[in-house]
């Protein structure tokens, strides 16, 4: 079994996983909304600690790329990369969207996640294929498929999973796709640069 540290940042909690071996600690905080960057490497050191598992010893380095929270998702990437640097491992991206999807048995379904402002972020999975999509709150309601999840959200066909049980089967279900890079997946443009750009029309 691989050795790895795992963080997911992408949202209002904070999940990090550490395992050595057969060992395996899950640390899971519901609510931490705009304090990732304050907990995130107390977290991360206790679960080093309890699984005696140091960073060097580690096969690689694992976060969930988005979409989310636009500040969460860079510091779980940007502290991952901070370990691979320093250990010269590779790293693992996983999105939101597959940190779901591998958990769900149904081949055709779509992963729902809230964006704010009445608005979702969608990911399709049809036949094996992936389509993600930034929609509105009737438009998410206009599709009749299978929609899964893991927050409360106001959708009749909808099934929330337990987010923190998720990162695991997603991890090892993924754990060759390695790189020496990941990126975020942010869907929508950030509310700055929506700001931004209507700013831009109104001048022209």
């Amino acid at each position: 079994m691989s050795n790895f540290l795992a963080i997911d940042t992408s949202s209002r909690y904070l999940t990090v996983l550490a395992q050595k071996g057969d060992r395996q600690v899950l640390r899971h905080l519901p609510e931490c909304a705009m304090k990732h960057s304050q907990i995130l490497m107390d977290e991360i050191d206790a679960a080093l600690t309890e699984t005696e598992l140091k960073p060097d010893e580690c096969d690689f380095f694992a976060a969930v790329t988005g979409p989310g929270s636009f500040t969460g998702i860079r510091i779980g990437i940007a502290t991952v990369k901070g370990f691979a640097l320093a250990t010269k491992k590779p790293l693992l991206g996983v999105t939101a969207f597959d940190m779901i999807a591998y958990n769900v048995a149904d081949e055709n379904f779509c992963v729902v996640i809230d964006a704010g402002r009445n608005y979702y972020y969608l990911g399709s999975y049809f036949g094996g294929a992936k389509e993600y999509k930034y929609l509105s709150e009737e438009e998410v309601k206009g599709f009749n498929t299978k929609l899964y999840g893991f927050e409360d959200l106001p959708f009749e066909n909808y099934s929330k999973l337990d987010v923190k049980s998720c990162l695991h089967p997603a991890i090892c279900l993924n754990e060759r796709d390695f790189s020496k890079n990941i990126q975020a997946l942010y869907v929508r443009k950030s509310q700055a640069e929506e700001v931004r750009e209507k700013l831009l029309k109104s001048v022209k």
